[in-house]
């Protein structure tokens, strides 16, 4: 039993981890990076593309490797389907640049935002299918729980690695619409409030 649900936490954990990463290192780059940013050549968007490239290819790298190490080691004949990976890991990534892009500008504005973010976002572990499947879920559960994008995420990683799971729930557009709505808004307002953050 315990092998079988360790690929199934895998599923559920990594590309959970990949979007916590980078949503947590997209929103301090400025901070992060604040020395480099004192050249006229490097820009606030420099700083943000470097974390979040840097930090997609290590999760990423990651993510193979674990997963590799666990099917050899329960010596799974698991049927890998890569497409529903490759876009789970992908809406990952978008999503954590979108949350990483607004908390930069918020945690940039308002110092407070960091430690109420991290409050806020406590129970999200729990929140996005990392360790159940949605139609385990009660009906009102499940009714709430669809907004929340990582749900949708977990759920596509997962018919990747069971042919006989078919997550219909899954909605590639809304993930999508979320993680890019808050990218666009994300760096316009870091356009526009980016030399207020670096002066603080």
């Amino acid at each position: 039993m315990a092998p079988v649900f360790l690929l199934f936490y895998a599923t559920g954990f990594l590309p959970f981890n990949l979007y916590q990463t980078l949503s947590g290192t997209v929103a301090r780059a400025l901070a992060y990076s604040r020395p480099l940013l004192r050249y006229p050549a490097v820009t606030w968007l420099d700083a943000i593309l470097a974390r979040f490239v840097l930090n997609s290819l290590t999760g990423i790298v990651i993510t193979t490797l674990l997963i590799t190490g666990i099917l050899a080691v329960i010596d799974s004949r698991t049927a890998i389907d890569l497409p529903p990976l490759v876009e789970a890991i992908t809406l990952a990534m978008v999503l954590g640049l979108g949350v990483g892009c607004i908390n930069a500008v918020l945690m940039g504005l308002f110092p407070l935002w960091d430690v109420a973010w991290s409050i806020i976002t406590r129970p999200l572990f729990l929140a996005s299918g990392v360790i159940y499947i949605y139609e385990d879920l009660p009906p009102v559960a499940q009714d709430v729980l669809w907004y929340n994008p990582l749900l949708h995420i977990t759920g596509l990683m997962r018919t990747g690695f069971y042919p006989t799971y078919n997550a219909d729930y899954v909605s590639h557009a809304y993930v999508l619409l979320i993680g890019m709505t808050l990218t666009a808004l994300g760096l316009i307002l870091m356009r526009r409030y980016h030399r207020v953050i670096l002066n603080r």
